[in-house]
């Protein structure tokens, strides 16, 4: 397995409840085929570099995690379908030597 980063970010007036539905959501794809989440960190609301819709704020969270290859494919595409994640990136990390 691999190690991934993925960092999103909802918008910051999403309630509380919805936030943890995405997490879990993401957490649940991760552990599907054997992944598991390593860290979540929450890093809050930030100003955002440009404007996106209406939004001039978000609330982002990192997600590090080890998974295969095939489940970054339905990880980015449960991604795009939710209607509270705005923008997602998923990146590999270097294997730590």
């Amino acid at each position: 397995m691999k190690a991934y980063e993925l960092l999103y970010f909802v918008s910051p007036t999403l309630e509380e409840d919805a936030r943890e539905a995405v997490s879990k959501r993401i957490a649940g794809v991760i552990e599907e085929e054997n992944g598991s989440v390593d860290n979540v960190d929450n890093w809050g609301k930030r100003k955002l570099a440009y404007e996106i819709g209406e939004l001039t704020e978000a609330d982002y969270t990192l997600v590090n995690f080890h998974a295969n290859e095939d489940q970054i494919a339905e990880l980015d595409r449960v991604l795009r379908i939710s209607d509270n994640v705005v923008r997602h990136m998923i990146t590999a990390c270097p294997e730590a030597k």
